[in-house]
């Protein structure tokens, strides 16, 4: 949508007309634009309001800089003064209807995006057209309860199903010097699987500003040979969201499980809360908890609590590619006095982001990074474990229909620890179809 965005820009924007010295200002501004640094525009600009007010150049440069800071209404009041000079201009009109869907009036909006669609633009821009429309339509469908979902199938294949070590031996101190073989389940196992996986979600507004929301999710994987290690997985949550202009916090329950070789292998409840805050069209900030109680079926020994808690930055440019990254703590207590070596403190970063390569294609990678730390001596290893985890990943999206995408994916992991049981590295390629409704 950005990149059909961009054109509109490109051709208006360089067609705009200067008047010698007294355009100075509004060059700069221009450039200042293109180059993404809308805040700068708007501060250069908005002194100059009372004098030059009622000049289209200044004016449409003036609302552009403040949808880009999220100064709407003053945005609206700027591209309204350009329409009242030049009816005719299309970018000040599709402008002025982004404008009008922050601000909530999406009828209002809609109606100038139809019209400037009307008006014979090129194909890239009517498709940007288009989703603004549906984008539009999605606002307005918030007032009202919805329901949506999804079903995925994917294949690929994986070099550690069961997430064991890439050795055939090791040396645990705590029980003998001599290396234990290990047995063929307990070291990495390479192996081919096919997954499918739904989901189901709701809206209900509750008021102007609150909606509840619910969903449950499943997953179930089937390895081509190692059915020991199949796994499945279940999801469900409910909650409140409260939106208040660029604020957006939400609370949420959550209650799921996993299951191995189709018996259960472990439960999670717990909460979930978050504040979004949209500082501008292009910058958002978040900060966010996460508590869960985890129980294992088989090895209570490691019951335990679970907490997560962080911060997140998201940034988007003109061509709709975005940056986001977060950084995180994360420390687990076991119940068991026996177990509290199983128990960490440890910190977490995350860097991620995608590109649209065409109408059709989006490409996104991401790279992770978490150092844990143990509160106590792992009594077979005799020593304080610690581990460091890499992950990358990589992978594109081709929207082939309606509501209907492929993604190719490649995703890679090591874990390096002191322990050897836990030092391990694994890769997964996978090739997923996808059907939203």
């Amino acid at each position: 949508m950005k990149r059909a965005y961009c054109l509109l820009s490109a051709g208006l924007l360089l067609g705009v007309s200067s008047v010698a010295q007294a355009d100075s200002t509004t060059d700069r501004a221009h450039g200042l634009l293109t180059g993404g640094q809308g805040r700068a525009a708007f501060e250069l600009l908005e002194p100059l309001e009372s004098e030059r007010a009622g000049d289209e150049n200044y004016d449409f440069l003036l609302g552009l800089a403040a949808l880009e800071i999220g100064q709407n209404t003053r945005a609206v009041f700027a591209l309204e003064r350009v329409l009242a000079v030049n009816p005719g201009n299309l970018r000040a009109r599709a402008e002025i209807g982004r404008a009008y869907l922050a601000l909530g009036e999406v009828e209002t909006a809609r109606q100038e995006f139809e019209n400037v669609r009307k008006q014979g633009v090129p194909a890239d821009v009517s498709l940007t057209l288009d989703r603004y429309i549906a984008a539009a339509r999605r606002v307005e469908d918030r007032s009202k309860p919805s329901l949506n979902g999804f079903l995925e199938a994917q294949i690929g294949y994986d070099t550690n199903v069961n997430v064991g070590p890439n050795k055939n031996s090791v040396v645990i101190p705590g029980l003998s010097a001599t290396p234990a073989i290990l047995s063929p389940d307990s070291k990495a196992n390479r192996d081919g699987f096919g997954s499918l996986a739904g989901g189901v979600g709701g809206r209900l507004p509750l008021s102007e500003n609150l909606a509840l929301l619910a969903g449950v999710n499943g997953t179930t994987r089937v390895n081509q040979h190692k059915e020991q290690f199949d796994i499945a997985n279940y999801d469900a949550n409910a909650g409140l969201v409260f939106t208040s202009g660029q604020h957006v916090a939400t609370l949420m329950a959550q209650y799921g499980g996993v299951n191995v070789d189709d018996r259960k292998y472990r439960s999670v409840g717990g909460l979930t809360g978050q504040w979004q805050y949209n500082i501008d069209a292009r910058n958002q900030f978040s900060t966010f908890v996460q508590y869960g109680k985890l129980n294992y079926e088989r090895e209570k020994v490691r019951d335990a609590d679970r907490w997560v808690a962080g911060a997140a930055y998201a940034y988007l440019w003109r061509n709709a590619a975005v940056l986001f990254g977060s950084l995180y703590g994360v420390g687990e207590r076991a119940d068991a006095d026996i177990a509290r070596y199983l128990g960490f403190n440890g910190l977490g970063i995350r860097l991620g982001g995608k590109a649209n390569l065409s109408e059709k294609t989006t490409l996104f990678g991401g790279a992770s990074f978490e150092y844990r730390r143990h509160l106590e001596t792992d009594p077979s290893f005799l020593v304080t474990r610690t581990d460091q985890q890499y992950g990358l990943v990589a992978g594109t999206t081709y929207a082939f229909a309606r509501e209907w995408t492929l993604t190719p994916q490649i995703s890679l992991t090591a874990n390096r620890s002191n322990t050897a049981l836990n030092e391990y590295h694994r890769a997964i390629v996978s090739l997923a179809i996808r059907r939203e409704f």
